[in-house]
């Protein structure tokens, strides 16, 4: 299982300042995908990227020139040098990369353990490779694996219990600077899944008026009514300034949303009340200088890792039990993936064949040809193993053979998918 390989890095190894200038938007991740097919090393390729981190799962021909053309692939497409970010990336191959993409689906690798939406994004980025087919038979089969196995986790576990995600931790964060949201005026900039789960919870806290702005007015007319708040556009965010007291930044905007001129420039007329950014973008949508500015305070998404959880130690509790079943999931995707060399096939294929057959020929023994004498019978047995071996020979020769042509997982896949030889 050496051929799997996942490279990447997250926010365990590498800053924010890393991180966003290696993020990929959905269309540069389709991008970049058409880019990695055309690698020679490569076979197949999945792209990761959150605001947490950024990965590539692939599968490889020439595994040492693979990773290296993974690390300079990543390193042409956002135009930053690798030795900027070579030492923040990890490397994981064969169990450790099916582990570890399994951790990562089922939130066990998340800043907040159980949070739910990393799982969408994988999902996400699953889609994106196959309408870029990018992904084969042995991609495929490891996603559709991982999905089954952050669902059991879900259910088995009590990883997802009670409401923790980046959005809590970002509210749970304004509670402790403010005493109580009750009565707060917030302004959510953008109206992603992010900002959905921000407004949840801070209805929770009971706070006032809730602002939404979006780029597309549309959605941010749609999340505002769902909470009786009111929508604006992207572009008239700086005029909430003076009104609001907290601001919720999720865009997937390229640069900064709010800089520190305009947010100097309406300190004065609020008459020394704080302003609280909480910027859960990456890359960033608010420019860290407005730390500078008296009364205003900017948190960014590493900032929230420091946001203690009441939930985090019965979450990693249950954590012990998602490792257990990560790890029998593990050795269950390796005996399959195993299972792709032509031996454990042909034997698998010549078992079920032969089984099938002699339980129908003890059927008509017990039930129609119970007068035949020993001597017939074994004739009768003679004839079907002869006839099984007919059978058997040509698709025992083409997976043995060259006439199994381009990628043999495939041919082997299909054969075992044909005979359902794994249920």
């Amino acid at each position: 299982m050496d051929k799997i390989i996942l490279i990447g890095l997250n926010h365990k190894t590498a800053p924010i300042e890393i991180r966003e200038c290696l993020a990929f938007s959905e269309s540069d991740a389709c991008t970049a995908l058409a880019g990695l097919c055309g690698e020679p090393a490569i076979e197949e390729s999945i792209l990761l990227s959150t605001c947490n981190r950024v990965e590539l799962l692939f599968t490889a021909r020439q595994i040492p020139a693979a990773i290296q053309a993974a690390k300079h692939f990543l390193s042409h497409q956002k135009q930053i040098s690798l030795a900027d970010f070579e030492d923040a990336l990890y490397l994981h191959q064969g169990d450790a990369a099916v582990r570890h993409l399994f951790r990562v689906a089922a939130s066990l690798d998340s800043m907040v353990v159980g949070e739910p939406q990393i799982l969408g994004q994988v999902k996400t980025a699953y889609r994106l490779a196959t309408e870029q087919k990018s992904s084969g038979v042995i991609l495929n089969r490891l996603l559709h694996r991982t999905f089954f196995v952050a669902k059991r986790i879900r259910t088995e576990t009590g990883i997802g219990d009670h409401a923790v995600s980046i959005s809590y931790a970002a509210i749970e964060l304004g509670r402790k600077i403010f005493g109580s949201l009750e009565g707060r005026r917030v302004l959510l900039v953008g109206a992603g899944e992010m900002a959905e789960l921000a407004v949840e919870h801070l209805i929770r806290n009971r706070v006032g008026q809730v602002v939404v702005a979006n780029r597309t007015l549309e959605r941010a007319m749609a999340l505002a009514a769902q909470y009786k708040g009111s929508a604006i556009r992207l572009e008239e965010v700086a005029d909430q300034l003076n009104r609001v007291d907290i601001i919720i930044s999720s865009t997937g905007s390229p640069g900064y949303v709010l800089r520190a001129p305009e947010v100097k420039a309406v300190m004065r007329d609020r008459r020394n009340r704080p302003l609280f950014f909480i910027d859960i973008a990456v890359p960033r949508d608010i420019d860290p200088a407005i730390n500078t500015i008296n009364n205003a305070y900017v948190y960014d998404i590493d900032d929230l890792n420091t946001v203690v959880d009441t939930n985090i130690e019965d979450r990693q509790r249950e954590a012990v039990k998602a490792e257990r079943l990560i790890d029998e999931a593990v050795i269950q995707f390796r005996q399959w993936y195993d299972s792709l060399n032509v031996v454990p096939t042909i034997k698998a294929l010549h078992a079920k064949i032969r089984a099938a057959a002699q339980a129908e020929l003890d059927k008509a023994f017990h039930q129609q040809l119970g007068h035949l004498s020993a001597e017939d019978r074994k004739a009768v047995e003679r004839l079907m193993e002869s006839t099984v071996n007919k059978l058997l020979h040509d698709p025992t020769h083409y997976l043995r053979s060259n006439g199994c042509q381009g990628d043999r997982s495939v041919s082997l896949d299909v054969a075992r998918k044909l005979f359902k030889l794994d249920d």
